[in-house]
């Protein structure tokens, strides 16, 4: 119940936006450690670099987050010769915007035992250079043999950046997220302690939905937890698995060679028995899946998994961002327990270097959001934040503009496969609900329901399409109380 009564004044008072997917300690890290997103050449980012290194001890590990040699001039990749020229002194590595893979100095692959003689782990790439040598390059399973020698964090480093992470939510109109965190920050215990922590006991409230990694699923079971268990503030979901990367490093799946480099055509991180074994897991538990798959072979191998072993029982599985698709493929999961789950925003990172990269032949089903909801799928919308930005506004604009925002040149792309507003919007409301079984209590505003609200100060359904963007959150509300008041003007 509300504890009063509020005249909006000509706002908007939508359902609490909710982000389907994205990683809430990582954009929180992303907010409190070195950010390389906005650097827009190769020089850029070893400048950003060298000048944060300064404020640490010699042998301190410096960590930066978020480069994207798409962006730049010159896209190539930062190599740890180059790296090593600005900082010899302190281990260091750098994620790639896409977190699928990353690059390291000279310092940070000895400590962590990579060479030129190293075996790759299944599903990685240790890349060489032209003479066979290291060029610093990790990517997919390979960047956890440098993760390893990563000291641990604190439990106070997570609980800063997931404190600075929901504050960052609050002020976008976010009222919860579907977050997957589980198996990255010294084990299961450490990190959901600090969720709870955080979430329930610092009073910063919000609705967060785990998903919980394949690797520490395990954990979660012995901890008593199970599907849809915890409390209203913090509940677990589905087994979270990684079936290829990205398209940014070219190891996202296809059926075929990338258009821009035919020697490869991406990276299965598991065989299909493999990944058979792993919905397998997941069914013994009573559990549904969410499954990271970029490429058409990578989903192709999900769905077999997933008629192999069908999900019986509560919730529905969850194939995540599906950009890379075949009619084919559709057709199969129209009668699944299933969701899409969608990042609209990737639109606007992605276009028009994916069209090279893929290969426009290969078009014609591949970020079709309106092909998806016409097909009767149910779809639902997420950031991928610290990938992409969280805010989801940035996510309604680009379903309903087909544009990059941050480019002047304003090309559509893919006019027919732009969204309604309404349909936009029920991505990161409804749409989210339906995700996690919450349809009866969450994504609409009716009587019965949790008092979680968005509210704008525009009307974004008839604001200009290319303003949604820029409509000013007024008032963030979670459970009936106000977590975020924007105070311009008055």
């Amino acid at each position: 119940n509300l504890d009063l009564i509020e005249d909006l004044k000509g706002a908007t008072m939508l359902p609490g936006f909710v982000d389907s997917h994205m990683h809430l300690i990582g954009h929180g890290e992303r907010l409190i450690r070195l950010d390389l997103s906005k650097c827009t050449s190769k020089g850029d980012v070893l400048a950003a670099v060298k000048e944060y290194s300064l404020q640490f001890p010699a042998g301190e590990w410096i960590v930066g987050e978020g480069w994207n040699e798409n962006l730049w001039e010159d896209p190539s990749p930062i190599t740890s010769a180059e790296l090593d020229k600005v900082v010899p002194d302190h281990p260091v590595f750098l994620k790639r915007v896409c977190r699928h893979a990353l690059t390291a100095n000279s310092l940070a692959l000895k400590l962590a035992g990579v060479s030129e003689a190293t075996e790759c782990p299944p599903g990685g790439v240790i890349e060489l250079d032209s003479r066979g040598q290291l060029n610093g390059i990790l990517k997919d399973q390979a960047q956890d043999l440098l993760f390893s020698a990563v000291p641990p964090v604190t439990k106070a480093y997570l609980k800063k950046a997931l404190q600075a992470a929901i504050t960052d939510a609050y002020s976008l109109g976010l009222t919860g997220s579907h977050t997957e965190d589980l198996n990255y920050y010294n084990g299961f215990g450490h990190t959901y302690e600090a969720i709870k922590e955080v979430i329930e006991e610092d009073q910063y409230n919000y609705r967060a939905h785990l998903l919980v990694h394949h690797e520490v699923v395990d954990s979660m079971i012995a901890s008593g937890q199970h599907f849809m268990s915890g409390t209203e503030w913090v509940e677990f979901g589905a087994m979270k698995i990684f079936a290829d990367g990205a398209l940014g490093g070219r190891t996202a799946l296809l059926s075929h060679p990338y258009a821009d480099d035919e020697t490869t055509s991406g990276v299965a991180i598991f065989s299909q028995e493999q990944l058979d074994e792993l919905v397998s897991k997941a069914r013994e538990y009573n559990l549904p899946v969410a499954v990271h798959a970029i490429g058409d072979l990578a989903f192709e191998m999900v769905v077999n998994s997933i008629e192999k072993y069908p999900l019986i029982g509560k919730g529905r599985d969850r194939l995540i961002h599906a950009q890379i698709l075949r009619k084919e493929l559709i057709d199969r999961i129209k009668n699944l327990p299933l969701i899409l789950d969608i990042q609209p925003r990737f639109v606007a990172s992605d276009f028009p270097w994916v069209v090279e990269r893929v290969g426009q032949e290969y078009m014609n089903y591949c970020y079709a959001w309106k092909t998806l909801l016409d097909e009767g799928l149910h779809c639902a919308g997420g950031s991928d934040a610290p990938i992409e930005p969280v805010d989801p506004r940035l996510g309604i604009h680009a379903a309903v503009t087909r544009t990059n925002i941050d480019s002047s040149d304003c090309t559509v792309y893919n006019e027919e496969e732009r969204l309604t507003v309404y349909e936009a919007v029920s991505l990161f409301t409804k749409g989210s609900a339906y995700a996690i079984s919450h349809e009866h209590d969450r994504g609409v505003i009716k009587k019965g329901n949790l008092a979680d609200f968005t509210i704008l100060e525009e009307n974004i359904f008839t604001i200009a399409p290319e303003a949604i963007a820029s409509i000013p959150v007024k008032q963030t509300v979670i459970g009936g109380k106000t977590v975020y008041r924007n105070e311009i003007g008055k």
